[in-house]
């Protein structure tokens, strides 16, 4: 009986142990669409809530300012020309409905570790990453999907004789065609929610990639928000966003579940350029879709109460790409066998003044689907002399200037100072030859790439 006991307490131990984690990932949201990171616009107490019982960090970057690549590092923990998600099987920057390519399934996943660690996984909200079965969630790690497979805009009526009406997908099987997109959100959320209650007695992983404010000129709200921002439909997305955010927090409280929770908020990319501006990416330069910062450096929040500082600002150099790592490590999970470019950074997570990052040394590279473009290292990013640098989706192709920023110091990149330091410019120029050799380049192979998924021939998801 004795031994009975002692082993059921030991096993409710490591359960208390081991976190649950939330992972929030928006789309197409600029750091300076939160109030918390300096918006005047938007409305957003809940996140701003999450960032003062937590730590805002400010060197936190996305490997790719457009979303499929975005989201393959995320997964994968490696570099996106490494698994060789930068470009889609037709040339293109992201997936596209009935795609022949996908994230390969021998890569391991995010989920997949979590899995081997006895965690619950739900994927709820936007995928692509492949809309063929055997790229679907739920054959790269998670026990449950409930979202659309590519995103919002691509519409049948976009390319009517070649992609079905947007899905919305139950594990495998499309439940409605086309997805009311008005109420993505919401359903999201509540779908969220579910998920926690229905996993609260054991450890979940729950990785919700909200479909909006998305790549359409106007996002969609239900119409509880709609027209109840002071920034018409983009704003009333973003508002609509935080009140998900507030939604989950109260069903951790509601369930006393927030102690043992580790929540991460950030977005896969930047907001895009439109006319009127909408989104915002402030302090940083530059608009979602490039290798700026404005497309890269993202607004991230975790919150964990008694792990991670409350109310901090942390300025170390981490990326979406150290998640796996940090996340394995924080479950007692063993790393993928094969390489990854992600550093576990759960010290960095839990000390506010700490600086120093991996990436300083290494140095973190900026692609635009296959051309490397710039480096960052410690304080310093510099942007690569190109004879044809990628200036668009389309690879249209200008020639571009060596410059070097502080944009540790200077975050809106005004000073130009490679004349002042060459040997900061000689260091990056070298890690960035480093990079050509293990990731490639433009007509480069890197030694260190491998393949993606392929099918012979892709069909439409149809209900």
């Amino acid at each position: 009986m004795k031994t009975l006991l002692l082993f059921l307490l030991l096993s409710i131990t490591a359960h208390a142990a081991k976190p649950n984690i939330i992972f929030i990932f928006v789309d197409n949201f600029g750091n300076g669409d939160l109030g918390c990171f300096g918006s005047k616009l938007h409305r957003t107490p809940n996140v701003d809530r999450l960032a003062a019982e937590g730590t805002k960090f400010t060197s936190f970057y996305v490997a790719s300012g457009v979303c499929t690549p975005s989201r393959a590092a995320l997964m994968t923990g490696c570099y996106p020309r490494r698994v060789n998600m930068h470009v889609s099987a037709i040339g293109g920057a992201v997936l596209q409905p009935v795609a022949e390519k996908g994230l390969n399934p021998s890569e391991v996943t995010m989920a997949e570790v979590m899995k081997s660690a006895g965690y619950a996984t739900m994927c709820i909200g936007k995928w692509h990453l492949g809309d063929q079965p055997e790229f679907l969630p739920t054959r790269q790690g998670f026990d449950e999907f409930f979202g659309i497979p590519y995103s919002d805009d691509m519409t049948k009526d976009k390319k009517p004789d070649v992609w079905p009406e947007l899905p919305l997908m139950r594990g495998e099987k499309v439940i409605e065609a086309p997805a009311d997109r008005d109420h993505l959100v919401k359903r999201c959320t509540e779908e969220a929610v579910k998920f926690i209650a229905a996993h609260q007695a054991e450890p979940f992983f729950l990785y919700l990639p909200h479909t909006m404010p998305g790549s359409t000129k106007h996002p969609f709200s239900s119409e509880d928000f709609r027209g109840k921002s002071a920034n018409g439909d983009y704003g009333d997305s973003v508002e609509e966003l935080d009140w998900s955010t507030g939604e989950i927090m109260a069903a951790l409280k509601r369930l006393k579940l927030e102690e043992n929770t580790l929540v991460v908020w950030t977005s896969d990319n930047g907001a895009a350029r439109r006319m009127p501006p909408q989104g915002g990416n402030a302090p940083y330069s530059g608009w979602g879709y490039d290798t700026s910062e404005g497309a890269m450096r993202m607004p991230c929040i975790m919150r964990w109460p008694g792990k991670i500082p409350t109310g901090a600002v942390n300025d170390a150099l981490c990326s979406t790409m150290d998640m796996l790592p940090t996340f394995a490590s924080l479950v007692q999970a063993k790393l993928p066998a094969q390489k990854i470019d992600g550093h576990d950074i759960t010290s960095i997570l839990m000390d506010a003044k700490g600086t120093t990052s991996p990436w300083d040394d290494e140095g973190f590279f900026y692609y635009r689907m296959e051309q490397l473009q710039a480096v960052r290292a410690g304080d310093w990013k510099l942007y690569l002399p190109l004879e044809g640098k990628f200036a668009n989706l389309q690879r249209k192709a200008e020639p571009a200037k060596l410059a070097l920023y502080d944009v540790r110091h200077d975050v809106s990149e005004e000073r130009e100072v490679s004349a002042q330091h060459p040997e900061i410019v000689a260091k990056l120029t070298a890690l960035a030859e480093k990079a050509r050799v293990d990731l490639g380049d433009v007509n480069r192979e890197g030694s260190g790439q491998r393949a993606a998924g392929k099918v012979e021939k892709a069909l439409p998801l149809l209900p």
